[in-house]
């Protein structure tokens, strides 16, 4: 079967494919729930929980293959303490536990008090959880969801999701990325042969 089957459809029939391998992945459903029970503010699990779970279902590979930690973004920027979000850390460790993989919890409100630290460059202030996706190295990963009280999706999709039902890595030079962009592409890549990479 073509793994490239959905690509090129309209906006809402890839949301609804999304949606339906999402919460197909015991993985990613598990976590989804574990994340809404946690309730934090303007939370989603965003990247790679999220494309190579599609990537999995378009290539035949068991739910889970590839995915070495579930990212959980929340927005609180009533307290930037690093002591405030280490205690949302330590809480989540509770509520992940037995999870199959890590979930590596972070508070978006502070990513530009030590972005500049880690990477050599600074990154604006986000303004919400979503905000922070304009600025992911690769417009294929940036891809949020949340999981509603009625089990359906919330899905935020700032450049939308043909790049990843198309299997192609695209740049986003938004911010100077272009280290990053290439070394998750070559993990991807070793991983899902049928992808493709747009270089930097």
């Amino acid at each position: 079967m073509d793994p490239r089957r959905f690509a090129g459809l309209p906006y809402d029939a890839q949301r609804r494919e999304l949606e339906a391998i999402l919460l197909a992945d015991p993985l990613v459903r598990d976590a989804l729930q574990r994340a809404r029970d946690f309730d934090l503010p303007d939370w989603m699990i965003v990247s790679g929980a999220i494309y190579n779970s599609v990537w999995n279902a378009l290539t035949g590979r068991e739910p889970g293959y590839g995915i070495k930690d579930i990212d959980l973004f929340y927005f609180d920027g009533s307290d930037l303490s690093w002591e405030a979000e280490d205690a949302v850390i330590k809480a989540g460790g509770d509520r992940f536990a037995g999870l199959a993989v890590p979930a590596e919890i972070r508070n978006q409100a502070r990513v530009h008090l030590w972005y500049e630290s880690r990477f050599g460059r600074q990154c604006p202030a986000y303004e919400s959880s979503a905000h922070s996706l304009h600025y992911f190295a690769s417009k294929t990963h940036a891809v949020g969801v949340r999981l509603l009280g009625d089990d359906s999706l919330a899905v935020t999709a700032p450049f939308g999701l043909d790049h990843v039902f198309s299997l192609v890595i695209v740049p986003n030079r938004a911010l100077d990325n272009r280290e990053t962009h290439m070394a998750k592409a070559k993990r991807a890549c070793s991983l899902w042969p049928q992808v493709t990479v747009e270089s930097w």
